[in-house]
């Protein structure tokens, strides 16, 4: 097998200039100010204004600037070269200053220094680390003490389901819980731009149960504050979906509803 990370890393190198010119981002309506964070991960947030804000797997940076506009202090991090470099060009063009790392989330205590009030890791995001109990490790590692974690991601119930399939009752394809090998999948198509064909066609994911996300955040000595499930979600994961004016993803109303994201907040203590 390849190397599952690099793999990934060039994949997610060529679709950020996808990303920068397709609808979804909609990047003039953000660099007017009318665009910010979804409304599942801005209700949980509250008043951040003058903290400290670690922004993990921030891809092209859109969500890290959106919090400095907020009021943080922003540092965003990505394995993606180009993302960075995107990042970077978006906090000049906007004058939104934030500082962005390019590096892999494991080897993130080796590239970025100080404490956090906040670590902020939302969408599409852990399906792409090997190993939540190293991950949950890192995020102990920046928080300061009451510092808090906010995780918004797809609900991984909903990721082991058909993806690919249109009918109102969806039906398993994947297996629910972890394992060490990953999903192998190999799609040119992409979630923002139906009409793209990308030539990095393979990536490599990896399923993280509730519960191992729970304990993994548990035995890294985090508090559990709040977890809560929601039937919408930022991007279509099933074709069936339809999306509502406030940017979310949603199965049709007959369709029984399923925990399609969810949101965890944990604290370190002290």
């Amino acid at each position: 097998m390849s190397d599952p990370i690099a793999v990934n890393q060039a994949r997610w190198d060529e679709v950020v200039g996808v990303h920068l010119a397709s609808n979804m981002y909609d990047m003039a309506a953000f660099k007017a100010g009318a665009r910010g964070l979804h409304s599942i991960e801005a209700e949980e947030l509250g008043d951040i204004s003058g903290q400290d804000v670690l922004h993990l797997q921030c891809h092209f940076g859109m969500d890290s600037l959106a919090l400095a506009r907020m009021g943080a202090r922003v540092t965003g991090l990505d394995f993606s070269g180009e993302a960075i470099k995107a990042a970077r060009a978006l906090s000049a063009d906007i004058d939104v200053p934030a500082t962005f790392v390019q590096g892999d989330v494991y080897a993130a205590p080796d590239l970025i220094a100080g404490k956090f009030d906040l670590v902020f890791v939302t969408w599409g995001t852990i399906c792409w680390l090997p190993d939540i109990e190293r991950w949950a490790r890192v995020i102990a590692h920046f928080l300061r003490p009451g510092g808090r974690l906010l995780l918004a991601d797809a609900h991984p119930f909903a990721l082991s389901l058909d993806d690919e399939s249109d009918a109102d009752i969806l039906q398993p394809r994947y297996g629910y819980f972890h394992k060490p090998e990953p999903l192998i999948f190999d799609d040119p198509s992409d979630y923002s731009d139906d009409k793209a064909v990308i030539k990095n066609s393979k990536t490599y994911e990896w399923i993280h149960p509730i519960g191992e996300i729970v304990t993994a955040l548990a035995d890294a000595e985090l508090g559990i504050r709040s977890l809560k499930e929601y039937d919408a979600l930022p991007w279509r994961l099933f074709p069936n979906m339809t999306e509502g004016e406030d940017r979310l993803w949603r199965l049709p109303a007959g369709a029984p509803q399923i925990p399609l994201s969810f949101s965890l907040i944990t604290v370190k203590p002290g």
